[in-house]
């Protein structure tokens, strides 16, 4: 019992700073932006590199980040921005064309081979019954004090007011004197910065891989609707819903009701188990497990 809920919580820090980033962003641009989540596969690779260049770890994830957060904005302003005044579709397709873009820029310098972090071997530590490693442990740590800094950035700061205020009525936002722009950059830069991390967190406990992205997308998708799209905090507990789900799937021993033809679903399937929670929970909720907490911000 207790490795499921260690294996819950390590799941839940590779999916909880990107679901935050995408439905942060949605909150104030309206549209689910897909390439979210190869900003997370391209911090990993240049984290990755930087390491091997001999940087320490804090300062090639650090510079990940703020060279992503950048890139997050630069793309907002050239492409997306444009395309969302044609429609949500126009955006959706020109994200799509973003994220293919950004794959075929890491497969022609980087190739594709997984790039494995130059990090000191580590002994899993045994603990209550239970085995994690210790950037295993990095990870959950950092991504908890994560978000509650973003929780107090969000509802204990006049610039989470501003953002909670321009994701819930724009047009009296900047009515009210709130610099749109301004606000909307600020988000996008925090998003990419997030995405980066997760991403950096991710590869530290497995490897940066072309299709990182790519096979985050589904369940990052899955978390952010289950919480209710523009609730960033709702897309945490949506990740945590869909990493219980995940490991309950892969640790379950299905001998018993299979008549002995399988013991434990496949890894390949792993996506299917959540979206069958997602399908569920949004007959009975449609808009989300949240979605009244996005109407009131």
């Amino acid at each position: 019992m207790f490795q499921f809920i260690l294996d819950t919580l390590i799941r839940t820090s590779d999916l909880a700073l990107i679901a935050l980033g995408l439905s942060l962003v949605y909150g104030l641009v309206k549209f689910p932006n897909i390439a979210h989540v190869q900003y997370a596969m391209l911090g990993a690779f240049i984290s990755g590199y930087l390491l091997r260049a001999g940087a320490p770890l804090w300062l090639a994830a650090g510079f990940s980040c703020v060279l992503i957060g950048l890139l997050a904005i630069l793309l907002h302003h050239l492409v997306f921005r444009h395309l969302l005044r044609s429609g949500p579709a126009q955006g959706m397709i020109g994200a799509l064309a973003v994220s293919m873009i950004l794959i075929a820029a890491v497969l022609g310098i980087a190739g594709s081979a997984p790039l494995t972090y130059a990090l000191p071997v580590t002994r899993a530590l045994a603990w209550g019954g239970a085995l994690i490693s210790p950037e295993q442990i990095w990870s959950i740590g950092i991504t908890a004090v994560l978000l509650v800094l973003f929780t107090l950035l969000l509802f204990n700061t006049s610039l989470g007011r501003s953002i909670r205020a321009l994701a819930g009525n724009r047009e009296l936002a900047a009515a009210s004197g709130l610099n749109a722009d301004a606000i909307t950059n600020g988000v996008n830069f925090l998003s990419g910065v997030l995405a980066a991390l997760g991403g950096t967190l991710l590869a530290m406990n497995t490897s940066a891989y072309v299709n990182q992205g790519n096979d985050l997308l589904l369940p990052i998708l899955a978390a952010a609707i289950l919480g209710g799209l523009g609730n960033p905090l709702g897309a945490v507990v949506g990740a945590l819903l869909i990493a219980a789900t995940e490991t309950l799937v892969i640790s379950f021993d299905f001998s018993d009701i299979s008549f002995g033809l399988f013991s434990f679903v496949p890894v390949t399937y792993i996506n299917a188990a959540s979206f069958i929670i997602l399908l569920v929970t949004l007959f009975l909720r449609p808009y989300g497990l949240f979605h009244r907490e996005v109407n009131r911000v």
